[in-house]
Protein backbone atom coordinates (compact mmCIF):
# COMPACT_ATOMS: atom_id res chain seq x y z
CA UNK A 1 0.00 0.00 0.00
CA UNK A 2 1.07 3.73 -0.51
CA UNK A 3 2.49 5.68 2.27
CA UNK A 4 -0.82 7.88 1.94
CA UNK A 5 -3.40 5.18 2.22
CA UNK A 6 -1.90 4.10 5.30
CA UNK A 7 -1.74 7.47 6.97
CA UNK A 8 -5.77 7.57 6.48
CA UNK A 9 -6.21 4.63 8.38
CA UNK A 10 -7.33 4.36 12.44
CA UNK A 11 -4.04 2.77 14.56
CA UNK A 12 -6.56 -0.05 15.37
CA UNK A 13 -6.10 -1.48 11.58
CA UNK A 14 -3.07 -0.23 10.89
CA UNK A 15 -1.61 -2.98 13.80
CA UNK A 16 -4.17 -5.13 12.49
CA UNK A 17 -2.57 -5.12 9.07
CA UNK A 18 0.71 -5.25 10.16
CA UNK A 19 0.21 -8.45 12.07
CA UNK A 20 -1.52 -10.05 9.10
CA UNK A 21 1.62 -9.03 6.74
CA UNK A 22 4.36 -10.46 9.68
CA UNK A 23 1.69 -13.87 10.07
CA UNK A 24 1.97 -13.62 6.14
CA UNK A 25 5.25 -12.92 6.07
CA UNK A 26 6.54 -16.00 8.51
CA UNK A 27 5.14 -18.33 6.16
CA UNK A 28 6.84 -17.13 3.10
CA UNK A 29 10.02 -16.93 4.89
CA UNK A 30 9.39 -20.64 5.94
CA UNK A 31 9.01 -21.49 2.60
CA UNK A 32 12.23 -19.98 1.63
CA UNK A 33 13.97 -21.81 4.24
CA UNK A 34 12.64 -25.19 3.14
CA UNK A 35 13.64 -24.75 -0.50
CA UNK A 36 10.49 -23.93 -2.42
CA UNK A 37 10.62 -20.69 -4.27
CA UNK A 38 7.88 -18.99 -3.46
CA UNK A 39 5.42 -17.64 -6.20
CA UNK A 40 6.37 -13.81 -6.13
CA UNK A 41 9.96 -13.26 -4.60
CA UNK A 42 9.15 -9.65 -4.71
CA UNK A 43 6.12 -9.96 -2.29
CA UNK A 44 8.37 -10.71 0.35
CA UNK A 45 10.48 -7.36 -0.25
CA UNK A 46 7.09 -5.41 -0.51
CA UNK A 47 5.61 -6.98 3.16
CA UNK A 48 8.80 -5.90 4.82
CA UNK A 49 8.48 -2.32 3.55
CA UNK A 50 4.98 -2.00 4.38
CA UNK A 51 5.27 -3.18 7.81
CA UNK A 52 8.03 -0.67 8.33
CA UNK A 53 5.99 2.03 6.74
CA UNK A 54 3.01 1.04 9.61
CA UNK A 55 5.78 0.97 12.38
CA UNK A 56 6.63 4.37 11.46
CA UNK A 57 2.84 5.60 11.07
CA UNK A 58 2.80 4.34 14.69
CA UNK A 59 5.66 5.80 15.74
CA UNK A 60 4.98 9.67 14.46
CA UNK A 61 3.45 11.63 17.04
CA UNK A 62 -0.49 12.56 16.23
CA UNK A 63 -0.76 15.76 17.99
CA UNK A 64 2.31 17.54 16.59
CA UNK A 65 1.79 20.07 14.08
CA UNK A 66 3.27 20.26 10.72
CA UNK A 67 7.24 21.13 11.33
CA UNK A 68 7.15 24.54 9.17
CA UNK A 69 10.55 25.98 7.90
CA UNK A 70 12.61 28.30 9.94
CA UNK A 71 13.15 31.72 8.16
CA UNK A 72 16.37 32.28 7.56
CA UNK A 73 17.26 35.68 9.10
CA UNK A 74 19.92 37.81 7.62
CA UNK A 75 23.60 38.00 9.00
CA UNK A 76 24.58 40.93 10.66
CA UNK A 77 27.76 42.02 9.05
CA UNK A 78 30.45 43.45 11.43
CA UNK A 79 31.17 47.22 11.00
CA UNK A 80 34.62 48.13 9.36
CA UNK A 81 36.74 49.45 11.65
CA UNK A 82 38.48 52.81 11.16
CA UNK A 83 41.96 52.53 9.64
CA UNK A 84 43.48 54.47 12.11
CA UNK A 85 42.07 51.99 14.91
CA UNK A 86 43.68 49.07 12.90
CA UNK A 87 46.86 50.23 12.47
CA UNK A 88 47.10 51.36 16.31
CA UNK A 89 47.15 47.44 17.57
Amino acid sequence: MKFKELKALPAAELREKSLELYKELIKDNAQVAIGTAPKNPRKLRLAKKTIAKIAMILAMPKTAPAAQPAQAKPKATPAAKPKSEASKK
